[in-house]
């Protein structure tokens, strides 16, 4: 048992789900919060910080703001720096401030935990960081849920996207993509699982896309779906499609290998550290590429095999469990460390 404290997010996102699956699996104390906090909130969790006596771990790169708050030595994970290093949409003051702490928040940290080596490479050449204080841990899936199901929810061919519309998702050219495809396969459908992310305009803006590629009827939008039902998503759909522009690891590519569904996806940043040789990587920027693997991947029964194959293998050298002993072996070391400087 460590003494350490995790903070564990109450939302239903990715980086949520980080922090919620190393809580169901490590032998710590825990402070639960939402990740999107009032000013009341926000005061509330930086005191409950402030009185901790052991270890803290920041589960997200956004609870660096709370740095200021901790008399304890911490970690902090870095999933990506899109924010830092991406505009999506006007910040406010606030907004800006908050970044500005949450850069000065990770440089304090004691350790960083990156969930990919690309990260860890974003972490020094961007903010500087000295590289021996980042650990690259990646992230796991839960092959209980994650696993194939011998079941199609939809009586039609489909390909499965899962994620945001924030622009680096590129959806934009994902749709151009399958209004290509749709040519060849006119019965094929694109399901989309996930929320529209931080702006209601990003639904507007893929709702417009939809309508100028004459597509209205052809994408199906799944707003919030349990696991249980993407694993099935995953099982029926022909391939999962992901052509982002910038991500710091990329779980969806995991989960659907897990579930024997082939992989396209991007060849930047994080993706192919995860995808490995179990992914066709395609150039995100070019359109006429994402279709072909997309239609290579459809009338090929025999890349199809292999992708699978590969994809099942992949998976399997991922999992929350490894995850949460690295991490629970981070917070003994600094635990050592921090007993070691303050005994007499």
């Amino acid at each position: 048992m460590s003494n350490a404290c995790l903070v564990v997010t109450t939302e239903e996102g990715g980086l949520d789900r980080y922090s919620q699956e190393l809580a169901k699996r490590l032998p710590v104390k825990r402070i639960e919060t939402r990740r999107y906090l009032s000013t009341r909130e926000h005061f509330r969790l930086a005191r409950l910080l402030s009185s901790l006596k052991s270890v803290a771990h920041l589960p997200n790169q956004h609870f660096g703001r709370f740095a200021l708050s901790l008399k304890v030595p911490f970690v902090i994970t870095v999933h990506d720096l899109a924010r830092f290093k991406i505009s999506f949409t006007r910040e406010t003051l606030r907004e800006r401030v908050g970044l500005w702490l949450d850069k000065k928040g990770i440089r304090k940290a004691a350790t960083i935990l990156a969930v990919s080596e690309y990260t860890k490479r974003d972490l020094v050449s961007f903010l500087r960081i000295p590289p021996q204080k980042v650990m690259v841990i990646y992230n796991g899936i839960d092959h209980a849920i994650f696993r194939f199901r011998n079941e199609n929810p939809f009586d039609f061919p489909y390909v499965i996207y899962v994620g945001s519309e924030r622009p680096r998702k590129n959806l934009d050219r994902l749709l151009e993509a399958f209004a290509t495809v749709r040519r060849c396969f006119p019965e094929l459908k694109l399901v989309k699982a996930g929320t529209e992310g931080r702006s209601k305009e990003f639904r507007a803006r893929t709702l417009r896309k939809v309508a100028e590629l004459g597509l209205r009827g052809e994408v199906i939008f799944l707003e919030h779906v349990s696991d249980e039902e993407l694993a099935r998503y995953y099982s029926g759909a022909l391939l999962l499609a992901y052509p982002s522009l910038y991500e710091g690891f990329g779980i969806p590519l995991l989960e659907a290998m897990a579930c024997g569904c082939p992989v396209v996806a991007s060849n930047t940043t994080s993706l192919p550290e995860v995808a490995g040789d179990a992914a066709i990587l395609v150039n995100p920027y070019q359109v006429d590429e994402i279709a072909e693997a997309m239609r290579m991947v459809i009338k090929d029964e025999d890349l199809r095999a292999r992708l699978i194959a590969r994809g099942l293998r992949r998976a399997r050298a991922f999992s929350w469990s490894k995850t949460a002993r690295e991490t629970h072996r981070v917070y003994q070391k600094l635990e050592a460390m921090s007993s070691s400087t303050t005994s007499p």
